[in-house]
C-alpha cells in the first residue's frame, strides 16, 4: 500500500480516539450506513443458527458498543469478547451497554490482544475496511484461529470498485444517502473525501476472496447496501 494512503488511513483510525468524534459517534453510523439496525439484526439471527444457547462470541471492532448492545439484547444468555485499539470508543461502549457491560469483556488492542479462545462465533462490523488487504486477510486468519470448528464469522464494512469511474460513483451514493438521512452536505463531502483518501477499499469480490483464503467456508454475502456488503462464512 502506498505510503500516503497507509498514513491517510492511520489519521481516519485516529479520529476514534478525538473525545468529540467520540461524543457524536453514536449517531453517526445510521447516518451513514443504510439499513444499519436491520443489519444487527441479520448477524444475530446468522450467528443464532449454529452458536450454543451459552455462546462466547468475539467482537472485532466493538467500540462504541452498537453491535455488542444489540447482539447481547437478542441473546440474553450470550457473553462477549469485544476487542478495540481505541480506549475512548471501548469507554462509549461501557456507556451504550449499561447494565449488559456485564456479560462484556472490552479488551483494548488488535485481533492479537484478543484471547486464544475457542469462540463459538465472531463477529467483524465496520472495521475490516480500515485494514491493508494483507494485514486484512492476517486478521481474518487469526480470528478463524480463535474459533470452533463450524462456529459462525459475520463480517460487514464498506466496498468499492476498481475503476475509477464507478468508484467515484459509489462515493457519491456514500455522500448522498448521510445527506439525506440528515448529515451536514459539507461533512458528507468531507467524509466522502476522507473515504476517498485514507480507507482501504476492496472490491466485494476481493474482499469475498480474503475471507476463503483467511480459512473459511461456506462464504456467502447475505448484506447489500449501496457501498456496504457483509458475508458469512464458518470455520
Amino acid at each position: 500500500m502506498p505510503a500516503d494512503i497507509a498514513d491517510g488511513a492511520q489519521q481516519f483510525i485516529r479520529a476514534f480516539s478525538d473525545p468529540e468524534f467520540v461524543a457524536r459517534y453514536t449517531d453517526g453510523p445510521r447516518r451513514f450506513v443504510p439499513g444499519l439496525d436491520g443489519l444487527h439484526r441479520m448477524t444475530a439471527v446468522l450467528l443464532a443458527e449454529r452458536a450454543p444457547e451459552h455462546a462466547r462470541v468475539l467482537v472485532l471492532g466493538a467500540g462504541g458498543g452498537l453491535e455488542l448492545n444489540a447482539l447481547a439484547e437478542a441473546q440474553p444468555s450470550w457473553t462477549f469478547v469485544g476487542v478495540d485499539p481505541a480506549p475512548q470508543m471501548l469507554r462509549l461502549a461501557e456507556r451504550t451497554l449499561g447494565a449488559r457491560t456485564s456479560r462484556v469483556e472490552l479488551i483494548e488492542g488488535t485481533i492479537d490482544d484478543a484471547p486464544a479462545g475457542p469462540f463459538d462465533a465472531a463477529t467483524c462490523l465496520l472495521t475490516l475496511h480500515f485494514l491493508a488487504a494483507s494485514e486484512r486477510l492476517r486478521t481474518v486468519r487469526a480470528v478463524h484461529d480463535r474459533l470452533h470448528p463450524g462456529a459462525p464469522f459475520v463480517v460487514a464494512h464498506s466496498c468499492l470498485p476498481n475503476e475509477p469511474v464507478e468508484r467515484s460513483l459509489w462515493l457519491d451514493r456514500y455522500a448522498a444517502y448521510a445527506v439525506a438521512s440528515g448529515t451536514d452536505p459539507e461533512r458528507a463531502r468531507t467524509m466522502r473525501a476522507t473515504v476517498d483518501a485514507s480507507v482501504n477499499m476492496l472490491s466485494p469480490g476481493e474482499d469475498e476472496a480474503v475471507l476463503r483464503d483467511g480459512g473459511f467456508r461456506d462464504v456467502r454475502p447475505f448484506f447489500t447496501a449501496l457501498t456496504w456488503h457483509g458475508w458469512i462464512g464458518h470455520a
